[in-house]
């Protein structure tokens, strides 16, 4: 299966800061991408270029298109969200979807005042007079109706409470992934779209320093929850990371026989927000 979205040797500078050193990666159709990072560490910039809107050196195609050179054509088939705040206060919900239908030529108004419907909010509605998970739901209407093949998420959910932000994700999972449509998400809250991810990108210093589906991390990565007795052969062991929690050592290993380390504790699956801390921190957590 060709890749949706194909980068390699991704270089930018603005002045004397590198801001992508020696990006690559590739994205295959059907995908929940996570692409993690600190700020700064050149996610926005990423993003940026991925939708045509900076120019990159090394080589890029997204949907099979120059996104500099054939911008207007990718648009048609990349929906982008940066913040559902974003919405104008004084907008009438119908003013929204009017909007979008102008200017989106896959835009399916029909799907979209279905889903308005089943969440019973009125066209005539002002977006100030809407709480946070009502706009999350005007969000989702107008996303769902967008027959893209790509959606490209940056942070989404930023100033929402944790209902909104689930009601957002549980309805885009269910109203808009088919197995042909990609979605790739930048977040700092992780935890709560772990388990949504098919494939994680972590980014730090405008590197990428994991590329890797969600069910090979399951299968390079373990945590040991240590016994106090075989601390010392845990760490012979080589782990990529340890901290204390609540007065027990923690371990994490990478490319590691899972046998090796039964026998010295408890072995799990780290979360993804532990191994981003692992991956970016040096190990000290």
């Amino acid at each position: 299966m060709s890749a949706l979205i194909q980068a390699q040797g991704l270089q930018k500078r603005y002045g004397k800061k590198t801001v992508l050193d020696n990006v690559s990666f590739g994205v295959a159709p059907g995908r929940i991408v996570g692409l993690i990072g600190p700020n700064g560490a050149g996610k926005t910039t990423l993003l940026k270029a991925l939708l045509g809107l900076i120019r990159v050196d090394g080589a890029l195609s997204v949907l099979g298109l120059d996104p500099v050179k054939a911008r207007a054509a990718l648009m048609h088939e990349v929906a982008f969200i940066a913040d559902v705040a974003l919405l104008p206060r004084w907008l009438q919900v119908g003013d929204a979807i009017d909007f979008v239908a102008g200017i989106h030529p896959r835009f399916r108004r029909d799907r979209c005042e279905a889903f308005l419907a089943r969440a019973g909010i009125d066209h005539k509605a002002r977006i100030k007079t809407l709480s946070k998970g009502m706009v999350v739901k005007v969000h989702l209407a107008i996303v769902t109706a967008i027959d893209a093949r790509l959606l490209v998420l940056d942070e989404p959910t930023l100033g929402l409470d944790i209902l909104a932000r689930r009601q957002f994700y549980d309805g885009l999972v269910g109203d808009y992934m088919d197995g042909d449509r990609t979605i790739l998400i930048t977040t700092h809250q992780v935890e709560e779209v772990e388990h949504l991810l098919t494939d994680l990108l972590f980014i730090d210093q405008g590197r990428i320093v994991l590329d890797a589906s969600m069910d090979s991390v399951a299968q390079r990565f373990h945590e040991l929850v240590v016994h106090p007795d075989h601390v010392a052969g845990a760490r012979a062991l080589q782990p990529i990371a340890q901290r204390e929690l609540l007065g027990r050592s923690l371990y994490l290993y990478e490319g590691l026989d899972p046998a090796l380390l039964l026998p010295l504790g408890e072995v799990r699956t780290p979360s993804v927000a532990d191994l981003f801390i692992a991956k970016l921190s040096g190990g000290v957590a």
